[in-house]
């Protein structure tokens, strides 16, 4: 496994969008491990919302720097006015281990500064291992259900609407200076 000093981090481009689905695909699978067959199930996102995420500059990937220039991992986000929605974070388990996803969180995290915006938001698996106790392990903490405002209450019932069981899913929020 290469070491994360070999990747560099890039907003993702057009020739990136089978890869992107690929790693989506692969980290999916890991849901078997904790009885979440139905996630492991699940096609990877359709390759038209790809391409338009990559349009926007909404993907950030992680990119082995030797020969192949393969991407490894990505994270797509969505920018609100105070805010910037995590919609996914994955690499792949061949690459695990070595901080990829908090080197793309901190890449969003960046990106949400030069913006002027200080939060990050997402929503996650409460008891999953690499979810909301890795966020929390970079930052993230629990937004309590009652302090949910409009928008992740919308978004809460699309995730409901796609067959998520959201109690036992968690809303996080890191928060810097």
């Amino acid at each position: 496994m290469p070491p994360t000093s070999t990747l560099t981090f890039r907003f993702a481009a057009p020739h990136d969008a089978a890869a992107i689905r690929a790693i989506e695909f692969e980290a999916g699978q890991r849901f078997v491990s904790v009885d979440m067959v139905g996630i492991a199930d699940a096609p990877p996102m359709e390759i038209a919302l790809v391409e338009r995420k990559i349009a926007a500059r909404e993907i950030v990937v992680a990119v082995n720097a030797d020969a192949d220039a393969a991407c490894v991992g990505f994270v797509m986000f969505e920018p609100e006015p105070a805010r910037f929605y995590v919609q996914e974070l994955d690499v792949l388990t061949s690459h695990g281990g070595q901080r990829i996803g908090a080197a793309l969180i901190d890449e969003v995290a960046g990106l949400a500064r030069e913006r002027g915006v200080m939060q990050l938001v997402l929503s996650t698996f409460r008891d999953v291992p690499w979810n909301a106790p890795y966020y929390r392990r970079l930052g993230f903490r629990d937004i309590a259900p009652n302090d949910l405002d409009a928008s992740l209450i919308e978004r809460r019932d699309m995730h409901i609407a796609h067959g998520l069981d959201e109690s036992k899913r968690v809303f996080m929020r890191r928060d810097f200076a």
